[in-house]
């Protein structure tokens, strides 16, 4: 029975002599092993299940195939198994006093592997096949395979899976209308590359890779992000999003969860707006939008931080003179009461108020002053000079300007007069 997964072998004697351990595991494959009598043993065929010699950890590494020996029976003091769902998990052994940190294996692999170590540690049978004190060939270390690039339909596997240890997988020009559903499952993928495809939906488990930092979808059909693409753990993981040269006329405002990105693309689309919330994207340095449609930009575009900005061939449109006006007076309960729940933070969702109010407050407008509205407001234009918000900024237009037309919102008139300087 083999596990192949990363292994460190953490001596517990180490802070005491005032040591570290490294701190990262290596390719390894952990087997477990049936050990030889003392005496010499009559033919044994390789793989039979446990019998009357107990079974022991074997671990072995490229640098070290002959491999390290552990004893199991009555000899394991603790299991630690809180991140066995992200193929993580540690076994603390006795003699030698060491931890045995499994990482990076496949989840349901890993949960049998420690089901068939616990009966060794109790002198039990274990009921599945057990592996020979051998080394192990060089063969079995190419399994662990972190990169995969295909660029042709006709390297594309069909009839095999994707190595599971795999970090960056590019299938790229390989006429794919959907997502490869194996791809998936591929739970230390940190880098996924399907541009140049014609995929047309993204499936909401992307969702599960929750070690993806790197998504990139250019030049494909999609016509959408969906909500939740944005809810899911990619909000912790994703730092780099690139959906150029699709046909997505608008994203959500729950995109601006995405808070880790630091790297977005949305060039070459239909986009006629960008969230209104994107001043959210605190971490966002790059951005590119060019050859869109967009009209104006959302006034939360103000508390952008970049580092660079494209947003050349937009159809900006020019600033209108009058605002338009939206107050209702008095207010409406719908409308205090959600700005009350707004201005509060007071938490909210679908299994507390009808899923539309949800969207409602979601879709909130932020006024200059902080507060926020939900159909009583005042909505005016002005420009920005995009100086103010990146580094370095490529020209709006073939005139050489740098500014575009950004809309406010204000919840009151005297918020409008307070700021009507801004559209002098």
């Amino acid at each position: 029975m083999k596990l192949h997964c990363e292994v460190e072998v953490v001596s517990r004697h180490l802070p005491a002599l005032g040591l570290r351990n490294r701190g990262k595991g290596v390719r390894a494959v952990v087997s477990l092993c049936q050990q030889a009598p003392r005496t010499p043993p009559g033919p044994r065929a390789g793989g039979e299940r446990g019998g009357s010699h107990p079974a022991c950890l074997f671990i072995s590494t490229l640098k070290d195939k002959r491999g390290t020996r552990y004893e199991l029976k009555e000899n394991i003091e603790q299991f630690f198994t809180k991140f066995v769902d992200e193929g993580k998990a540690t076994v603390r052994l006795k003699e030698p006093p060491v931890d045995i940190c499994l990482s990076k294996a496949n989840s349901s692999s890993l949960k049998s592997f420690l089901s068939a170590v616990r009966l060794a540690h109790r002198g039990c049978d274990v009921e599945a096949p057990l592996s020979t004190l051998t080394p192990v060939k060089t063969s079995e270390f190419e399994k662990f395979k972190t990169k995969m690039v295909i660029t042709s339909k006709k390297d594309y596997p069909l009839s095999k899976n994707f190595p599971y240890s795999l970090e960056h997988l590019q299938t790229s020009y390989c006429g794919l209308v959907r997502v490869d559903m194996r791809m998936l499952c591929l739970k230390n993928l940190r880098k996924l590359d399907l541009s140049h495809n014609h995929i047309k939906t993204l499936p909401a488990t992307i969702g599960d890779l929750i070690h993806l930092q790197e998504l990139n979808l250019n030049d494909n059909h999609l016509e959408s992000f969906s909500v939740a693409l944005c809810q899911s753990t990619l909000q912790k993981s994703l730092q780099s999003l690139d959906i150029s040269k699709n046909k997505i006329k608008a994203l959500p405002v729950q995109f601006c969860q995405l808070r880790e990105l630091t790297y977005l693309k949305l060039d070459d689309n239909e986009l006629i707006r960008l969230p209104f919330k994107m001043g959210q994207l605190r971490n966002l340095r790059f951005l590119s939008a060019a050859r869109n449609k967009l009209p104006f930009l959302p006034s939360e575009f103000k508390n952008l931080s970049l580092e660079y900005l494209d947003l050349f061939g937009n159809t900006f449109e020019q600033p209108k003179v009058l605002p338009v006006i939206h107050l209702q007076m008095p207010l409406t309960l719908l409308e205090s009461s959600a700005r009350t729940i707004l201005y509060n933070r007071i938490p909210y969702g679908s299994h507390i108020i009808p899923f539309h109010l949800c969207q409602d407050l979601d879709t909130a407008k932020t006024c200059v002053c902080g507060r926020y509205s939900i159909s009583s407001f005042i909505q005016g234009t002005t420009t920005m000079n995009l100086h103010s918000v990146a580094h370095t900024v490529v020209l709006v237009d073939n005139m050489g300007g740098t500014e575009a037309p950004v809309i406010s919102y204000f919840c009151s008139l005297a918020c409008y007069v307070n700021s009507c300087d801004m559209f002098k």
